[in-house]
């Protein structure tokens, strides 16, 4: 009877005891990931609070944008930018050297000033801006800026190469002989 009694304590608290076992085991193994997500909970707040006023602000500026298009109506006329008059302009032939002489200076411009460069890189936009007006590629060199700025300078300088114009290139300078 002893035995008996025994045996059934046993299986009473085998069941639990092996509970316990499988549950402390398995927290054993996600214990790093436990640890991980605690230290890293600041960050990953922060980086879902960012993801959430970018996709805020995105739709807050497509709304004004809306408003702004709604406002404005059908734009019958396109302003009318002020074009320089042929005989004001120089030849084609003078705006390539002009647009070959400052690209190799705007190519070469780490040891210069911040000023140097931005000067510069205003002479070349606005030669880009007459052998487009010379060729009759449309350009919008003056109204970006930033990263726009550049993507657009490279697009007119492909257009403009395309059209047959040549333009230094940071490759050419490279492989130029001295």
């Amino acid at each position: 009877m002893a035995v008996a009694g025994l045996e059934a304590y046993f299986q009473v608290v085998a069941v639990p005891h092996s509970f316990v076992l499988v549950l402390a085991m398995i927290v054993l193994l996600f214990l790093p990931a436990i640890v991980a997500m605690m230290l890293c909970a600041d960050e990953l707040v922060g980086r879902t609070a960012r993801a959430i006023h970018r996709r805020r602000e995105v739709h807050r500026q497509r709304r004004a944008l809306s408003r702004l298009d709604r406002a404005m109506g059908a734009v019958d006329a396109i302003a009318e930018l002020p074009a320089v008059a042929a005989e004001d302009r120089p030849s084609i032939q003078q705006i390539a050297a002009d647009l070959n002489r400052l690209g190799r200076q705007r190519l070469g411009v780490a040891t210069r000033s911040r000023v140097w460069q931005t000067a510069v890189s205003r002479a070349y936009d606005e030669q880009l801006r007459l052998a487009s007006q010379c060729l009759g590629i449309d350009e919008h060199l003056e109204s970006l800026t930033g990263m726009d700025l550049e993507i657009e300078r490279l697009r007119v300088e492909g257009e403009l190469l395309a059209a047959g114009l040549k333009l230094p290139t940071a490759d050419a300078e490279r492989h130029e002989p001295r």
